[in-house]
Parts: structure tokens; sequence; C-alpha cells
């Protein structure tokens, strides 16, 4: 094997190993808890779409929360089948601080959620 055709190989097993963008780290954010599937889907948010977003989210929609900079977290557990949508039912479409331990992996930020409060 040619040294060319061997670091051929190695760039190539590289490109196929997914990488972890960013470490964990503990971080506040200020944001709106939406409906994930109709903001998504139809741009559905505010006031005005909380009794839907309600409703999706005692359906198994996930609720996520919109960052004030645009960015959409997922809010994840380590624990198995620890459904996260009751840490956020209350404040659907409303305005939230929460902390927690964010992470970006293949392309997703989500937060382990420490804290979540009204904000205002």
């Amino acid at each position: 094997m040619s040294k060319r055709t061997f670091a051929g190989l190695v760039v190539l097993a590289c490109a196929a190993v997914p990488l972890r963008a960013q470490a964990p780290a503990d971080v506040t954010i200020t944001g709106q808890v939406i409906d994930l599937n109709c903001f998504t889907t139809h741009g559905a948010q505010g006031a005005g779409h909380k009794e839907c977003a309600v409703a999706c989210a005692k359906a198994g929609v996930p609720l996520a929360i919109l960052g004030s900079d645009g960015t959409i977290y997922m809010p994840v557990s380590e624990k198995a089948g620890d459904a996260q949508n009751a840490k956020l039912l209350d404040h659907a479409e409303g305005k939230v601080t929460v902390t927690g331990t964010t992470h970006f992996d293949h392309g997703l930020h989500t937060i382990e959620i420490k804290t979540v409060a009204a904000a205002s």
C-alpha cells in the first residue's frame, strides 16, 4: 500500500467518526417553551398557541426551549424513559429561565434541566 493510499484511508476513517462539537457545560438559558412539532412544521408559537401546545405535550409531543439566540434546546435525561414534558408543561408557550447541562451532538442541542422558572 502506498503512503498516498494509506493517508486517504486515514482521512476516510476519521470522517466516518461522529464528532461531539461541544463538551457538556452548565448554563442558564432564557427562552420560550415551544411545542416542537407545531413550531417546526407550522411556525406556531406564543400565547395564542398555548392551548394547542399543552394538548400536544399531554399527548406526548416534546416541548423544547427556544433560546433567545434562536437555538432550540431539547430537554433530555440520562435516565431511560424519564419524560421531560412535565418540567415545562406549566410554562408552555411562556418565557422561562432554565439552568442545566447542555450538549451538542449530531447536530442537536440538548439540555439536562436542573431548574426552571418563569422569566419576565
